[in-house]
């Protein structure tokens, strides 16, 4: 939100704070992406990872124009959900199953699905809530051990089992690339690119399961959104670089 003083001449001048000037570098990093790879950003959704702050920061974010939130712990989201369920929540943490009752229903999309287990308990508590509860499927494209997701190789038969289980929407994809080492790092862009690769051929294949779609790919964060937008993002997901 901008505040006013009244300058020498008695005029109000808009003084921008440190919010607002995050947020606006972001929106014209995104633009620039998109304009690279010829997109639309409007086809670029702007999750605000919302982990480290506490409401008043979000209230921030949200008269600035800000409307969806990513948490990674189950009673944060439930928590901040309660107090502003008018906006939409995105579960970005790892599935811990025993949990999942406080996401379902809450989250307008869990994006970190990795695990038959997981399917299928989210299945079974939307069933019970008579809602169709929208979701990512994680992907470790990567190969590293210390982040979660499925190989690319057991996507198939994940989707496979995934278009028979009921109260469930497959919206696409997400990815967590490797920590770039510098500015000429390209590893980053390459898993992005090899996610959006697998997803286009992966389009065709399940074209006609009723409730897998595939249009999302979750991927890029504060220091990599740019590389993952021009290889085709639709959701990144920000937190240092807005709230710093």
């Amino acid at each position: 939100m901008m505040s006013s003083f009244q300058n020498s001449s008695g005029k109000d001048t808009e003084i921008i704070t440190q919010f607002e000037k995050n947020y606006q570098e972001i929106q014209l990093a995104i633009n620039s992406a998109a304009a690279c790879a010829g997109r639309d950003p409007d086809e670029v959704l702007l999750v605000a990872v919302s982990k480290a702050v506490g409401i008043p920061e979000i209230e921030t974010a949200i008269k600035a124009g800000i409307s969806d939130f990513g948490e990674n712990r189950t009673h944060s989201l439930r928590e901040k959900q309660n107090l502003l369920p008018s906006k939409r929540w995105h579960y970005i943490g790892h599935i811990q199953t025993n949990k999942l009752k406080d996401l379902v229903g809450r989250a307008h999309l869990i994006h970190s699905v990795a695990s038959l287990r997981a399917l299928n308990a989210i299945s079974r508590l939307a069933e019970q809530q008579e809602i169709n509860q929208k979701i990512l499927i994680e992907v470790n494209v990567s190969g590293e051990e210390s982040k979660d997701g499925l190989a690319p190789s057991e996507l198939p038969n994940f989707l496979e089992a995934a278009s028979t289980t009921q109260n469930i929407e497959v919206k696409g994809f997400m990815t967590m690339a490797p920590l770039l080492e510098s500015a000429e790092d390209k590893t980053a862009r390459q898993c992005f690119a090899a996610l959006r690769e697998l997803r286009d051929n992966l389009v065709p294949i399940f074209a006609g399961a009723e409730n897998i779609s595939l249009n999302e790919l979750s991927m890029g964060m504060s220091g990599d959104f740019s590389d993952a937008i021009q290889e085709g993002a639709t959701i990144v997901r920000i937190g240092r670089r807005l709230w710093s």
